[in-house]
């Protein structure tokens, strides 16, 4: 309802859940726009700054967003700020060792993320718009995070990762990461060494058993806003007695 007593609209709704700071609309937008600053051939150091930003303003929202405690959300906040003034001051473009922090603090924050999310869901006793909204954020933090462990391997070690089709630039990591998270597997993009390929596979795994899992959780207690899944329906719509 609003101020005035007037019911709130679907639309009015989804859209909030968008824009609030408390919802995980945001999250997903900003997983959305930290991923299309990624694919972007850019070489600008611009870009490479505004994505680190990015990439704050998205895990702070994760912590915030899934009630992490105080310490933790201080604590990330802190190593994101710290990557943050790096690749402003050019880290990202010039240097191997900057690129490096700045991948490996990326990819202990969004192992981090997904897991408080998950953790969060868990405690949640109904599946509503923003429970969805969570799970969908979480599916998508953990093809990142496969994205940026495929970045780092590419940059630490000296022989290109898909081999012949390149180092693993973040376009291609991204790419490789959600086609594989996904299990679609288009096969233009293969791990060179043994080490890509088994997290390839952990990473099938993970996405197929974290589907199984969300999907089964959410049609298992999933009810219409304002009615308990244990409610018997009314008399006048069930069969009648004979």
């Amino acid at each position: 309802m609003t101020s005035e007593g007037r019911p709130i609209s679907r639309r009015t709704r989804l859209v909030e859940a968008f824009v609030s700071p408390d919802s995980y609309g945001l999250v997903l937008v900003l997983i959305v726009a930290t991923y299309a600053l990624a694919v972007s051939q850019s070489p600008s150091p611009l870009i490479g700054s505004i994505v680190v930003f990015v990439q704050i303003a998205t895990v702070w929202f994760v912590l915030r967003t899934a009630g992490a405690h105080r310490a933790a959300r201080t604590a990330a906040l802190m190593v994101l700020v710290v990557a943050g003034v790096v690749a402003v001051t050019g880290g990202v473009i010039g240097g191997t060792g900057s690129q490096v922090a700045i991948l490996l603090a990326s990819t202990i924050l969004y192992l981090i993320a997904p897991v408080v999310v998950v953790r969060h869901l868990i405690g949640r006793y109904v599946v509503d718009r923003e429970a969805v909204l969570g799970v969908i954020a979480a599916y998508l933090l953990i093809g990142m995070f496969f994205a940026f462990v495929y970045r780092l391997i590419g940059v630490v070690d000296p022989d290109p990762f898909f081999g012949a089709g390149g180092e693993a630039t973040p376009s291609q990591a991204l790419f490789f990461s959600f086609t594989t998270y996904s299990t679609t597997g288009y096969g233009n993009l293969v791990p060179a060494k043994s080490l890509g390929q088994t997290l390839a596979v952990a990473e099938m795994i993970i996405g197929q058993l974290f589907l199984i899992t969300a999907v089964g959780k959410v049609i298992s207690v999933w009810s219409p806003v304002g009615r308990s899944r244990d409610e018997a329906p009314a008399s006048g719509d069930g069969p009648q007695a004979a």
